[in-house]
């Protein structure tokens, strides 16, 4: 069995071997490497098609699902944690017969490398910025995880052989990890003790407002590499404007920062989104096609 059609509609980031492979699975194939900006683009580019792919910039929404009539998969090149934090209207697809299916554990090493990398050139000054006025060591620092999914356990395990002091704080406590000597602290505790914090949280969720930037206090660094921000923006404007606080963002991570915000002393911004390697593209593109090839064989 194959779709009569299938379009990818934005910029999905599957490698080269696996659009060429999109053919096994379609009897026509479109592909867009770009992100439509309206909601009409959209629309126009799924048209009749059976199965869309689409990565986690572009929003298909109940209004575009409705439109496009035809579609009976849609294939997330990107994490599916739940259906408040995903781009697709998850819920109201299945309502329509739609299948939804997203990937994970595709990108996490990329994301470790990438936060370790920043905080060692921070700690030491390397590119010109510099925490504190002689070069600091991972070796006893205070660092919180907020998040211990697959990414925030992958940076633990990449962080404990330089022997910092590592805490986490998440919805379920993971004892694996404590065993490893990773401690639980509750949210408010844990900002009061670290001196880093890391966010690993699904999009849209927002933990840190006035009250928990004060508990943080002065003097941290704050790093994020989720989707979204996991905080209050104006609260974080009032805590970084503050001396001696800095904040590291990936692209993914800065997407959603005001141009305002993004020009304050002690943010650090990267132009480039955080585990994009050549191994990264290659697990997703798999997992993508997968998917794909599991729900035809089903379908037949």
């Amino acid at each position: 069995m194959k779709f009569n059609k299938l379009v990818c509609v934005d910029h999905t980031k599957l490698n080269d071997q696996a659009i060429s492979q999109l053919e096994d699975f379609s009897n026509e194939v479109k592909v867009y490497s770009d992100y439509p900006e309206e909601k009409e683009e959209i629309i126009k580019r799924i048209g009749d098609a059976e199965a869309v792919l689409v990565s986690w910039r572009t929003q298909i929404d109940k209004e575009v699902i409705k439109a496009c009539d035809k579609l009976k998969y849609i294939g997330m090149a990107c994490s599916l944690y739940d259906d408040e934090s995903a781009n697709v209207a998850v819920k109201f697809a299945k309502e329509r017969g739609i299948t939804v299916k997203g990937i994970k554990d595709y990108g996490d090493p990329g994301v470790a490398e990438f936060i370790i990398s920043e905080l060692i050139q921070l700690l030491n000054g390397y590119k010109g910025s510099q925490w504190k006025d002689m070069p600091q060591e991972l070796t006893g620092l205070n660092i919180g995880i907020i998040g211990m999914g697959v990414t925030g356990q992958l940076l633990a395990k990449c962080l404990l052989p330089f022997d910092p002091d590592l805490y986490y704080y998440s919805r379920s406590r993971k004892m694996e990890w404590e065993t490893k000597g990773v401690k639980y602290l509750p949210l408010t505790q844990l900002l009061e003790t670290c001196e880093v914090i890391s966010f690993h949280l699904p999009k849209n969720t927002e933990l840190i407002e006035y009250l928990e930037f004060k508990n943080f206090g002065n003097g941290k660094i704050l790093i994020n590499t989720s989707l979204g921000l996991p905080f209050e923006e104006t609260a974080f404007m009032n805590w970084i404007n503050n001396e001696g606080n800095f904040a590291i963002f990936d692209a993914d991570g800065r997407k959603e920062l005001s141009q305002e915000t993004e020009k304050i002393s002690g943010v650090i911004v990267s132009e480039f989104s955080a585990g994009w390697s050549e191994q990264t593209r290659e697990r997703l593109s798999k997992k993508v096609l997968e998917n794909i090839k599991e729900y035809l064989e089903a379908s037949s």
